[in-house]
């Protein structure tokens, strides 16, 4: 499956677009679109790129993305739940530019690095997401109003590094596709560095600039977030060993792993199951 510059099916009479995606997996690759999106996981777990961040998801997660901006969920592989999520997408000049609406506007500049929002304060928004997706016309302009309204006085987080307001050429994003593609196939064993550029059709160092200019981070830095986030999934979904879990995300080093993992999140594998174990 190709990425793609997403077509929005907004039509001439529409600047918003509100569904609810319920399959059995996120089926839609890395991408972007000229629309700024709003989007409420409602189920499913799995693992996020929105620009160069890479991360876990989980439901009642709340994000709200720039035009433009790259993003990606990828289903956990044995997970039971649907993929199920609430969007609403909107044209830019949906959204005027009057001073009562200032402080939205300054939400939106923001979210060029994709800002995730905190669930304690957000999650009373949740009813009004789940209720755009029946709404059309007037009545979803004024509902979405609302709740960007609303989610002003949320706090929030910024996912990626870098900003993306700029549109990315969809050879790019077809390349990036495949590199998620093999990562997530992948990442339980040694990479070498040649397999990512055959796959794409580049030179190791032509590789390796491309990456580093699309993620922010050389691609060794990147398939270890990603092999760190597999391991704090499977700390909180399985019952194996820590060392067990170390092996099987392709650290050959305990050492080197108990490390990597102690920059990521400031605590010991172990010590991170145990603060966020839902067991009794």
């Amino acid at each position: 499956m190709k990425p793609i510059l997403e077509s929005v099916p907004l039509e001439k009479s529409q600047s918003i677009l509100a569904f609810c995606f319920d399959k059995k997996n996120f089926e839609t690759p890395w991408h972007f679109h000229p629309q700024f999106e709003l989007t409420w996981i409602a189920s499913s777990t799995g693992t996020k790129f929105v620009g160069d961040f890479i991360g876990n998801y989980e439901p009642g997660e709340l994000v709200l993305l720039h035009s433009n901006l790259p993003h990606y969920w990828k289903n956990g592989q044995d997970q039971a739940a649907q993929a199920k999520s609430y969007v609403i997408q909107w044209n830019g000049d949906a959204i005027p530019k009057a001073p009562e609406l200032e402080a939205i506007h300054e939400m939106l500049k923001a979210s060029a690095q994709g800002l995730i929002f905190d669930r304690s304060q957000a999650e009373t928004l949740f009813p009004l997401i789940q209720k755009s997706a029946g709404l059309q016309g007037a009545e979803l302009y004024i509902q979405l109003l609302t709740l960007l309204s609303a989610l002003v006085d949320c706090n929030h987080e910024k996912l990626s590094q870098g900003s993306f307001t700029q549109a990315i050429p969809i050879e790019y994003s077809s390349r990036m596709e495949k590199v998620h593609d093999f990562v997530a196939a992948n990442y339980v064993r040694k990479v070498y560095l040649k397999e990512l550029s055959d796959l794409v059709n580049m030179s190791e160092q032509a590789f390796s600039r491309f990456f580093s200019k699309m993620m922010g981070r050389p691609f060794f830095t990147f398939l270890n977030d990603y092999r760190i986030h597999a391991a704090a999934r499977m700390l909180l979904e399985q019952d194996d060993a820590v060392a067990q879990i170390g092996y099987a995300c392709g650290y050959d080093s305990l050492p080197f792993f108990h490390r990597k993992f102690n920059e990521a999140f400031g605590i010991s594998p172990a010590q991170y199951r145990k603060k966020h174990s839902v067991k009794p």
